[in-house]
């Protein structure tokens, strides 16, 4: 890895990864989805033995009541602690989001408002494969529970032996997840918005997968709702004298271990803590157990940075918009308010990067690959929808009519306004 100049940087590499021929993918997905669509679950139990070597006939599409009393007895009380401990929190933070209908009296007996109104099915994805995701199964239902979301399923992967990990299931029990299927990748997405015989279709669907579920999830988009269209993980450091080395490493390693994709970003002014964080992450790589994964992404889409001042490194960090933003210097709060977009924000040297996906409250669905510049994380919001109140009185109409009318003419719409004229004939 070599230090770079602002000047030298290839900002496409680095905010806009490339899945290779995306037009064959979205081929690919497209005929995934219509499968689903026509032939309902004898397409999920093709495609999930095609793709994850596992026969749903004999193992079952839905968790079954003894899969999860098995799930229970196989997880230990210090993991189950933990989980209900994040649960708290996550729960804590987001009822802060919560918002309530209201309605304002306006002049000559009219009103307006809005009502709220959760969402009455969602459906959650959560990744399977090379790592077991119970944090993301609590920070996508959680939110929704908040929200008064009424019915919540789950989908995922199942693994070799057709079961799912018992700390996602429980995980999921946890969250008062009542269904679950063990189907993944496009053929799960097309399940949630299409619906099949086993599988009722829902109003949204959130969660994060690989590309096959990303794409999905597109094209998806407009039959159901969808959270984000979610990339591989980011974490962008900026890193003043202050910083450690070691630490600054293994922050960049966490990230990095998610993903082949996976961004890390490390920037500064201080050219001799780049090349000991260089030095540190080949010390650590040589010792971590997905290195290889690790080391692909760090070596493809990582980069260190030399920046002329702290100001210097705001600015790009602005324009790269990352998922995961580590302030590392030596007074975080002071460059916070400069901070545009960003997924979520750490501030200081102990609030690495996974105290926020597993712990602290905040949401760690967040917006990848440059679009936190207009998306935000999931929130209790995303399970909301909003619902307007216009109401008139015979005054308040009369006040208003000439100029709603002009409005409408001018926009060539003479049953508009007509519609409120009639109102006002006495005679009618």
């Amino acid at each position: 890895m070599k230090i770079e100049s602002i000047s030298e940087l290839d900002l496409k590499r680095l905010t806009r990864k490339s899945y290779g021929d995306d037009a064959t993918l979205e081929r690919q997905v497209a005929a995934i989805l219509k499968r689903v669509r026509e032939e309902s679950d004898e397409a999920l139990y093709q495609l999930t033995e095609e793709f994850d070597g596992v026969d749903l006939r004999e193992c079952g599409l839905k968790v079954t009541p003894q899969e999860w009393a098995e799930a229970f007895g196989r997880i230990d009380g210090e993991f189950l602690e933990a989980l209900r401990e994040a649960k708290k929190n996550i729960l804590s933070f987001h009822e802060k989001q919560k918002r309530t209908s209201w309605i304002e009296p306006g002049e000559d007996g009219g009103l307006s408002g809005q009502l709220l109104r959760p969402l009455q099915r969602v459906g959650i994805y959560v990744p399977g494969g090379t790592a077991s995701y119970p944090s993301s199964v609590l920070m996508n239902a959680l939110p929704a529970v908040v929200a008064g979301v009424e019915e919540i399923v789950m989908v995922s992967p199942p693994g070799k032996d057709g079961a799912l990990l018992p700390e996602v299931l429980v995980a999921a029990a946890e969250a008062g997840i009542k269904e679950v299927y063990k189907v993944g990748g496009a053929q799960g997405i097309a399940a949630l918005a299409y619906g099949t015989k086993e599988i009722a279709s829902v109003d949204k669907i959130t969660g994060p997968g690989n590309i096959y579920v990303t794409l999905a999830k597109k094209q998806v988009f407009g039959t159901v709702d969808i959270d984000m269209l979610a990339g591989p993980s980011e974490i962008l450091i900026l890193a003043d004298n202050s910083a450690s080395p070691a630490e600054l490493a293994a922050d960049l390693l966490s990230q990095a271990e998610h993903d082949r994709l996976a961004s890390a970003i490390l920037v500064s002014p201080n050219r001799n803590l780049l090349d000991k964080t260089i030095a540190q992450v080949e010390y650590q790589l040589e010792t971590l157990p997905r290195s290889d994964i690790a080391r692909e992404a760090w070596e493809n889409y990582g980069a260190v940075i030399l920046v002329s001042d702290l100001e210097e490194g705001m600015a790009l960090a602005n324009i790269i918009a990352p998922e995961h933003f580590e302030l590392v210097v030596e007074d975080p709060i002071v460059w916070l308010g400069r901070v545009r977009n960003a997924g979520a924000v750490f501030l200081g040297r102990y609030s690495p990067e996974p105290v926020g996906d597993y712990f602290a409250g905040p949401n760690h669905v967040l917006p990848t690959g440059g679009t936190a510049r207009f998306y935000s994380p999931l929130n209790v919001d995303t399970f909301l929808k909003k619902i307007n109140i216009i109401g008139y009185s015979q005054e308040a109409l009369k006040r208003d009519a000439k100029k709603i009318t002009v409005l409408a003419r001018r926009e060539g719409l003479e049953a508009h306004a007509r519609a409120v004229e009639v109102r006002l004939n006495e005679h009618q």
